[in-house]
């Protein structure tokens, strides 16, 4: 299995790619001004990284409850869904872009965030963390009490 973490943005599509064991590692952002020319770039990752899932952040609010952000992630969703007929998921997203912007000194900070780095690594917190939940680690055995 594969699977492709989706950061959505309006300028920039953070991507990280996984696997069933669980690793997640950032792909590449798309930074196509042109929509149509995204929804290629995508298209292109999506057939060369043999993508066979898709996990999209959707950006809920603090409380859980839906907003205008989460409604565009769910409506981004649907259009992935309809255009490359893979399964795809919703994933809590919630704190990935800060927690990916730590991992970032502040001096370097804007000229990473303009190159998508930023929306790769909270792509793969996203899709690391789905995966944790899908694939949890087996339990090691304790072993018996004499």
């Amino acid at each position: 299995m594969r699977f492709l973490g989706i950061d959505p943005g309006e300028k920039r599509i953070g991507l990280a790619v996984g696997d069933d064991l669980g690793i997640a590692t950032p792909w590449p952002a798309l930074t196509q001004a042109r929509p149509e020319d995204r929804w290629a770039a995508l298209a292109a990752v999506v057939k060369a990284q043999r993508i066979t899932e898709l996990v999209v952040g959707c950006p809920f609010n603090m409380d859980g409850s839906i907003g205008p952000a989460a409604k565009k992630a769910e409506a981004f969703a649907a259009e992935l869904g309809a255009r490359f007929g893979l399964p795809v998921h919703l994933a809590d997203e919630r704190l990935t872009s800060h927690a990916a912007e730590q991992s970032v000194s502040k001096k370097k900070l804007r000229q990473v965030r303009s190159s998508g780095v930023v929306d790769s690594r909270a792509a793969a917190i996203l899709l690391g963390d789905y995966l944790a939940q899908r694939f949890p680690p087996p339990l090691a055995e304790m072993p018996e009490e004499p």
